[in-house]
């Protein structure tokens, strides 16, 4: 396969950045997007050229790091996956692809393709976790818990933290991102002590960090690479509203 690529480049956060262009020759269809870019990468490298900056990691669709818009999509054309899990045949032979980085004031490019996604850290630690002492790790059957709740708590922590919602919506909202980390725990008696401030400090930090409000358009949704639920980001208003009543 022969391919025209439009790479966004930016040297650093204070750069305008633009798109330049890049042809790639002899690409296997079996080839991984991300293997693809390697593949130019070298080329450059061998051409004395600066190679593209982008994210990886794992390459699994795991660490949730290789964070780009293919085509004007989180991800690319396939639904349900990461760009590490993107394979070239889904593209024709001389077809032109636009890479560009997540878009988002939350989340400022660093160099080329790589953006700063520490704001998720950041929420993370406001009261993403369990911090009281819920003693030694207990017996698989020792805390009775709903076979229900407990898939609806895996579900929501298969949340990879690549940031593809916040891209996505039009607000860039980080709701489902931060409903996935409340409702993990939320449906887990020991997440349940720390329920009211986990609400409360997480959505502060969110809106803290610049991030937009949920319209509702379920875009975030429909490019998470987990296929995460939006119903995750009605429990989190519920559990908000229950913690403002409280106070």
């Amino acid at each position: 396969m022969n391919l025209k690529l439009k790479i966004w480049r930016q040297k650093n956060a204070k750069d305008k950045g633009r798109m330049e262009d890049y042809t790639v020759e002899n690409i296997s269809p079996d080839t991984s997007f991300l293997e693809m870019l390697d593949i130019l990468n070298n080329n450059l490298i061998h051409e004395g050229k600066e190679p593209i900056a982008f994210d990886h990691d794992c390459r699994e669709g795991i660490c949730g790091m290789c964070s780009l818009y293919i085509n004007g999509r989180a991800h690319g054309p396939e639904d349900e996956i990461t760009t590490c899990q993107l394979h070239m045949r889904r593209f024709k032979d001389g077809d032109t692809i636009y890479i560009e980085p997540w878009r988002s004031r939350a989340f400022p490019v660093i160099k080329d393709l790589v953006v700063d996604r520490s704001s998720y850290d950041k929420i993370l630690q406001a009261g993403g976790f369990i911090s009281v002492n819920t003693g030694g790790v207990p017996d698989g059957n020792a805390i009775p818990i709903p076979k229900p709740d407990a898939d609806e708590s895996m579900d929501a922590a298969s949340c990879i933290g690549c940031g593809a919602c916040v891209a996505t919506c039009k607000n860039g909202s980080a709701m489902l991102f931060v409903s996935a980390r409340v409702s993990s725990l939320a449906k887990l008696p020991q997440g349940r002590v720390e329920a009211v401030r986990r609400a409360k400090s997480m959505v502060a930090k969110m809106d803290e960090l610049g991030f937009g409000n949920c319209t509702n358009t379920t875009a975030c949704e429909q490019e998470c690479p987990k296929g995460i639920s939006i119903s995750h980001i009605a429990r989190l208003n519920r559990e908000f509203l229950s913690a403002k009543l409280r106070d």
